[in-house]
């Protein structure tokens, strides 16, 4: 079935567009509210919105871009929040690549300035695309996150989810569930438990199923992409409004 992904300002999107974006969040989620959902999807600032061929939304990822200050410098950061794709549809690549393009044309409106993925994993699928997209991460199996990484890391946790994050483990935990995994969506299938980084993200997230999440944090640049992701990265253009 084809399938085509498109980038938009959340505050473009339609009612009836939201609608359906919530009808698969809660079909994948426990814990989940249209209250909660709205909250969230007000504080985003781009969505990437997969839909087939009669233009029906079948999946859909949200990110909040922006900046601050750090260590007397300017950073910019792509904050994930949620992503979520109808079963059916699982294995089409189209949401990811067009998520690269859009961290392509924002990279390339200021590439002076350091940009950042900053992404919270509650499930091993999404661990698995940091190594799918990007030469270092953290963290990561069989290395030890620099210490000035690890001190982003800690500080844009702590910025944004305050005392629900443990420095010491790298782990959001929130006393509320915030969303977990259904049970179906939360188990680990077999062949999977043979990959490394799967092993490594159930060794750092042991309750992931709980609702916990792993704090991630990459940087966007073109020497730290694998040549895929490097590719679509690159052909993005920015284009001055």
């Amino acid at each position: 079935m084809s399938l085509s992904a498109t980038s938009v300002e959340c505050s473009r999107l339609h009612l009836n567009e939201i609608d359906r974006m919530f009808e698969i969040y809660s079909a994948s989620y426990y814990d989940t509210s249209r209250a909660r959902f709205d909250q969230d999807f007000k504080e985003k600032t781009h969505c990437i919105v997969l839909r087939d061929a009669d233009e029906v939304i079948v999946g859909f990822t949200t990110l909040k871009f922006y900046e601050k200050n750090w260590s007397g410098k300017r950073i910019r950061v792509i904050f994930s929040g949620d992503t979520i794709i109808d079963r059916e549809h699982w294995g089409s690549q189209q949401l990811a690549f067009a998520w690269m393009r859009l961290t392509g044309e924002i990279w390339q409106e200021q590439p002076e300035i350091p940009l950042y993925w900053f992404l919270i994993c509650k499930g091993h699928r999404t661990y698995r695309y940091l190594g799918a997209m990007a030469l270092s991460y953290a963290p990561r199996a069989s290395t030890v996150t620099a210490p000035g990484v690890q001190a982003l890391m800690d500080h844009l946790a702590i910025d944004r989810f305050g005392e629900a994050y443990d420095p010491k483990t790298g782990i959001l935990s929130f006393e509320e569930p915030q969303g977990r995994l259904t049970t179906e969506l939360a188990q680990v299938p077999a062949p999977h438990l043979r990959l490394e980084n799967v092993l490594y993200f159930l060794e750092k997230n042991p309750r992931y199923a709980a609702g916990d999440e792993l704090v991630c944090l990459c940087e966007l640049h073109p020497d730290n992409l694998r040549p895929m992701a490097l590719r679509l990265f690159s052909a993005a253009r920015y284009l001055p409004c």
